[in-house]
């Protein structure tokens, strides 16, 4: 189905008015977004991007709704993935938590106009190339194969290539002044480490494009389609991860979920190839007759594998210890970086999430305990984050008492 140019407009308006009211009403005064504010705003783009898609299936038919919601929820899923190394980049600039939101918007938005030129040029190559589905079916096949690699706490590394070509590309002061981009030093305007996790942000997300976007182009052919589900796919991100960013680690077999999910599509896209074959050493350059692969049936293994796997992950005591020992670590770096949230309130509710994980991690069965990475090092890093609070104590009790003597 074509779709008319001032749907295309509208569209593209749309989404920039998004954009512009994220950053006007959110982004631009620098805070740390509360639990309830994050799970608002998620559900609320989460709810355009459905109704969005009900405009297509009423408007476009059953089938192209089947795969704008297939692409959405592929993208989606491939998007909480992308977020391990997020947090991962601003733990390792250390970002402060009130400035963390401008750092993923910019990015996000960066990382969707890349998106935009790749999903133009795959639109181009399939037009042009119908091998290129084959070539898509292996790139997915051979991503899934590295998904199915053991994983552990360390299992996203933040030392990617992009976070490195930031930091070659860009000079920048050490340290950050407030979510600013630029600032003052000996009278000179310099770059601030903002622009480094920003590109690291939005660079990263394009190599993650590498995989999603021949996905998507496993499910629909359809220009339109693609752009919108990964356009709201990308939307919600900066609110999600403020929303599960505790929860991260706990989605133990996540990788594995979208490992099938990806081989699933590989595998359509090359049975989608064969029965579109014009390569001359496949069957003579003929087509193959094979059987393809529905949207329908797409989408329902989509929506199941992800679901085992979530529910998996959330009631696996694997994952809960797992997740309370990268969060207990996490936390107490975070309480001991006096940068990281100027808000007192809310640095003492870091610590008492703290306190919590701690008692999960002294209930953990031996076995669990042993597969603790640096234990020595948490175990110091709770040591000093106690110390601290105690001091912290000692100091307010002191105030108050000279206060009361006085």
């Amino acid at each position: 189905m074509d779709v008319p140019g001032y749907v295309w407009l509208l569209t593209v308006i749309g989404i920039v008015v998004m954009l512009a009211f994220d950053f006007l009403f959110h982004v631009r005064k620098a805070h740390t977004p509360t639990l309830k504010e994050a799970a608002i705003w998620s559900s609320v783009y989460v709810g355009i991007a459905i109704l969005f898609g009900l405009g297509v299936w009423i408007l476009g038919g059953q089938s192209m709704g089947a795969e704008y919601f297939a692409g959405y929820v592929t993208e989606k899923a491939l998007s909480v993935d992308n977020l391990f190394v997020f947090l991962i980049i601003m733990t390792g600039f250390a970002v402060p938590r009130a400035d963390q939101q401008k750092a993923l918007l910019f990015g996000i938005v960066f990382a969707l106009i890349a998106r935009t030129g790749f999903i133009f040029i795959g639109a181009a190559l399939i037009n042009r190339f119908a091998w290129v589905f084959y070539l898509f079916g292996l790139v997915l096949l051979l991503t899934a194969g590295n998904m199915l690699k053991p994983e552990g706490e360390e299992s996203h590394n933040g030392d990617n290539i992009m976070v490195r070509i930031a930091q070659k590309l860009f000079r920048t002061t050490d340290h950050y002044d407030g979510d600013k981009l630029m600032t003052v030093e000996n009278g000179k305007k310099v770059l601030t480490p903002m622009v480094l996790v920003i590109g690291a942000i939005g660079g990263t997300d394009i190599l993650f494009a590498l995989d999603s976007i021949p996905a998507i182009y496993g499910l629909t052919e359809n220009v339109y389609i693609v752009f919108t589900a990964t356009a709201f796919a990308l939307l919600g991100l900066r609110q999600l991860f403020f929303l599960i960013d505790g929860l991260l680690d706990r989605l133990i077999y996540l990788s594995y979920g979208l490992a099938a999910i990806l081989g699933f599509i590989g595998i359509k896209l090359i049975l989608h190839a064969l029965h579109e074959n014009n390569v001359p050493f496949i069957n003579g350059g003929e087509p193959v007759e094979v059987v393809e692969i529905s949207t329908a049936l797409s989408l329902s293994v989509i929506i199941g594998v992800l679901l085992v796997t979530v529910i998996a992950s959330l009631i696996s005591p694997k994952g809960r210890a797992q997740n309370a020992v990268a969060n207990a670590r996490r936390h107490a770096r975070q309480y001991l970086d006096l940068s990281y949230e100027a808000d007192q309130r809310l640095r003492e509710k870091t610590f008492e999430a703290l306190l919590r994980e701690e008692q999960i991690i002294r209930g953990l069965p031996e076995k669990y305990r042993r597969q603790i990475r640096d234990e020595h090092e948490l175990m110091d890093l709770l040591h000093r984050a106690h110390t601290v609070k105690d001091g912290r104590v000692a100091a307010g009790y002191g105030s108050a008492r000279a206060k009361a003597d006085s």
